[in-house]
């Protein structure tokens, strides 16, 4: 996806997200950087007063604003799977998303899209009645709302044939399987560390080349985005190259 410069203030050859307001502290750098940001809102991490920060600097930027919504699980920063009835995740994510939206209204700027988080993306992404629990609350909030997620999951086709917009992304900081799942962050390796790393698997997935999987295969991502974790410590080392990199190749 280019991006459109009308959008956003820059332009590379495919969208560059973060997931932010998890109290990181490279946030304001980031979002000098990318395109799209992607904001936690109470779930896992967040809060009024961070989301409100994080919107600003975002409008600021001319970035993207997503909502980054979780299993209500703010202890193991919604990366645990969580027993929960299907109202009450509907429940919580309509909240967490339209709290998100209510600040961006109030501040004048668009909700753009949503992006689950950790366990819940991992697990929507092929379980599709977690998957329709997702959409049902976009469709709460705003049915313009698009949807970013795992390139390539069920999820994806599942959100498109009920007419929800999707973004499809790759991560830069995370190692695959062979099904094009994420790997496990209980595998070793499963967390990139390492710049050159992490630059061969973003120009591997831009230029639709097949991917080193943790499972010592290979897979072709075809994404429209490229993701960084703004909690990982090299996030911002990420970003500068992979901006780099794309700036040159817009």
């Amino acid at each position: 996806m280019a991006v459109n410069t009308k959008q956003v203030g820059r332009r590379y050859a495919i969208d560059l997200n973060a997931d932010l307001g998890e109290g990181g502290v490279n946030d304001a750098a980031l979002l000098q950087i990318i395109t799209s940001a992607n904001i936690a809102c109470g779930g896992h991490a967040g809060d009024q007063a961070s989301m409100r920060q994080t919107v600003t600097l975002a409008k600021q930027c001319n970035v993207l604003i997503g909502a980054h919504p979780s299993y209500p699980d703010r202890a193991n920063f919604g990366r645990q799977t969580m027993d929960l009835s299907k109202n009450e995740l509907l429940d919580s994510l309509y909240d967490q998303i339209i709290t998100l939206k209510q600040i961006c209204d109030a501040l004048a700027v668009k909700l753009h899209h949503v992006k689950p988080h950790g366990a819940l993306y991992n697990q929507a992404a092929e379980n599709s009645d977690l998957g329709q629990i997702i959409i049902d609350a976009i469709k709460r909030v705003d049915p313009s709302l698009k949807l970013l997620m795992l390139a390539g999951s069920a999820l994806v086709h599942q959100a498109r044939a009920q007419h929800i917009d999707v973004i499809e992304e790759a991560f830069a900081d995370r190692a695959y399987l062979a099904s094009g799942a994420l790997a496990s962050r209980s595998l070793a390796g499963a967390v990139i560390e390492d710049t050159q790393t992490a630059m061969k698997q973003v120009e591997h997935i831009i230029n639709h080349q097949p991917i080193s999987t943790l499972d010592d295969k290979s897979v072709i991502i075809k994404a429209s985005s490229i993701c960084l974790h703004g909690d990982n410590e090299h996030a911002l080392a990420f970003a500068k190259l992979i901006s780099q990199h794309l700036s040159q190749s817009a």
